[in-house]
């Protein structure tokens, strides 16, 4: 499903990843773990070619950074589902219209639209709340609508870059049995975290980063 062989992306101003070889099977959940300016966002955005990598390839699905040209990268991203720490959700659209935006994007008929954003409305436990704008939301229930929004064209793989940062204990415990829910369907997901507690024990692969180098699990 995923292949880094021997990725290297430097920033000016950041760590980036140095040399990076691992792959994550179909139908796997791996955590990734590191401090802040570890590396994780860059390997996330590596995943999800809103960055090309400067040195090595990434592979991901049927799709390569090598041969990745810029009108290529939005049908890569159809079978990628992206959850964000800091949501991204338009304010000035409602709960249902931030989560059907992706499916309006693809072109899926009205019809369709209706009833894969209902049924993720309901998967998140956001039924009643449709027409809610983002600002009426908590933190919790925006962090669910960003995740409705990731699954919602049904992708094989879920990337999800720090969700539980913003959140209280409780609702980030919530978002990762969420994502537990939706593996168990057969999706693949990747979680980046900072908070070693909140995955420990949980039977999946942990990968570290530390300076843009992998420490384990690859």
């Amino acid at each position: 499903m995923i292949e880094f062989q021997n990725v290297s992306y430097k920033h000016q101003n950041e760590v980036g990843v140095n040399d990076l070889s691992f792959t994550i099977q179909e139908n796997e959940f791996a955590f990734l773990i590191g401090p802040t300016g570890s590396g994780k966002t860059t390997l996330m955005r590596l995943m999800y070619f809103d960055l090309l990598p400067q040195t090595g390839m990434v592979t991901v699905g049927d799709f390569s950074s090598k041969k990745m040209k810029s009108k290529k990268i939005a049908f890569a991203r159809r079978d990628i589902g992206m959850v964000f720490q800091d949501y991204h959700l338009l304010e000035d659209r409602n709960l249902f219209d931030n989560i059907a935006l992706p499916l309006h994007v693809l072109g899926f008929p009205a019809s369709e639209i209706i009833q894969r954003v209902d049924e993720c409305i309901d998967l998140v436990q956001l039924s009643g709340k449709e027409k809610h704008y983002p600002y009426q939301l908590s933190g919790g229930e925006q962090q669910r609508a960003c995740l409705a929004r990731a699954i919602v064209k049904d992708p094989s793989l879920l990337i999800a870059d720090e969700p539980t940062g913003n959140l209280d204990p409780v609702s980030a415990f919530e978002l990762v049995k969420l994502l537990k829910d939706i593996h168990e369907t057969g999706t693949t997901i990747l979680m980046a975290s900072h908070n070693y507690n909140l995955i420990k024990g949980r039977g999946y692969r942990i990968m570290e980063l530390q300076d843009g180098h992998l420490r384990g699990g690859s």
